[in-house]
């Protein structure tokens, strides 16, 4: 079970409900009235405990578990240890985290830090001309500028900024030393701990006798439902607006150029940088480590493998991946010729010396 201390809980739910929840069947003979109290792993699980197996490979950890119920792929189903209430599910795992929000709804949206919710402590700085909605929460020394309008439900952390003139929208989750500036945030938006939103970009007229800087005008606009990771930095623009599109996720330590344009629903994955006026369309995935330069274009559905550095535009629904990047059975096959190549090396004693 989650700590308590940690994770609130709804308590318990039927079988039954939450296999509508999560679009999911129950198996031949289960009793949709019975409850469970938690989620938990297989191999922590107890009988009052709704675990999953999506991947094979723990299919053993699947036949020991003390799991009252599990959510599993009806291929899999005949594996199941005697008296272990099953739901069948097409697709496990994203049953399991509907079924883990449903026990656990504050870890889906983001609660408060500080233990008073919908309250706005008197440790904090709230500027008389700014407008709070219903059931917002302020933590402790956290700042709201002139004009900031804040929609209903909405948790601001401990130490978080809001400079003058941001809006931000129902039921988002602002983290603790959060700062936010010359933006527009939509709703259930979740901004991690040290997120930084709105800062200058990176714009400056190189030359001598010194560089000189161009002041940035634009803004930062993060729309409905997007997440964003533990101190990520995403840039204003120096004219046109920075987008963050509908449903995006971001993870931590990505760094967002002025001017980018990220399309709905894209993954963006740790310690990925993205330059300035590159535009990524729908449904793009950048893994970790991915570099994407400037004023190039990411076609929707595309995806980068780890560590691709992007110098050229990608068509649509394409894998790349690679120094640079590039179609990815093409950079496997230089992998592979590579390998080849310095076994051959090795054979012949041949030192490249």
């Amino acid at each position: 079970m989650a700590d308590n201390r940690f994770f609130s809980t709804r308590g318990s739910l039927s079988l039954g409900e939450i296999a509508l929840k999560i679009g999911g069947n129950l198996a031949k003979g289960v009793d949709e009235t019975l409850t469970v109290e938690g989620v938990a792993p297989l191999d922590l699980a107890g009988p009052r405990d709704l675990s999953f197996l999506d991947n094979p490979k723990y299919a053993t950890a699947f036949e020991r578990t003390r799991a009252g119920a599990c959510i599993v792929h009806p291929r899999l189903a005949s594996r199941a240890p005697e008296g272990l209430l099953l739901i069948l599910s097409e697709q496990p795992y994203r049953a399991y985290a509907l079924a883990a929000q449903m026990f656990h709804p504050e870890e889906a949206t983001g609660g408060d830090t500080y233990g008073e919710k919908g309250v706005i402590h008197a440790g904090s700085i709230v500027h008389p001309s700014a407008r709070l909605g219903e059931d917002v929460t302020i933590e402790p020394g956290a700042v709201i500028g002139a004009g900031v309008e804040i929609g209903r439900g909405t948790m601001v952390g401990a130490n978080a900024s809001v400079a003058k003139g941001c809006t931000i929208g129902k039921n988002c989750f602002i983290g603790p030393n959060v700062t936010v500036s010359h933006a527009h945030i939509g709703d259930r938006v979740i901004l991690h701990p040290g997120v930084r939103i709105g800062q200058d970009g990176f714009g400056f007229a190189m030359g001598l006798p010194r560089h000189e800087k161009v002041p940035q005008l634009g803004r930062v606009i993060v729309q409905d439902d997007v997440e964003i990771g533990a101190n990520s930095t995403i840039d204003r623009g120096a004219g046109p607006d920075t987008v963050v599109g509908e449903g995006t996720k971001i993870d931590n330590l990505v760094q967002i150029g002025h001017n980018v344009e990220i399309g709905r629903g894209c993954i963006i994955v740790a310690q990925t940088g993205v330059a300035g006026s590159a535009k990524l369309g729908d449904f793009v995935v950048l893994a970790a480590q991915v570099g994407v330069t400037g004023h190039l274009t990411i076609n929707s559905g595309a995806q980068i493998a780890a560590r691709g550095a992007v110098v050229h535009d990608v068509p649509p629904g394409q894998q790349y991946g690679g120094v640079p990047a590039k179609p990815i059975a093409e950079w496997r096959r230089e992998v592979v010729e590579l390998r080849k190549l310095g076994r051959r090396k090795k054979q012949s004693g041949d030192s490249g010396e």
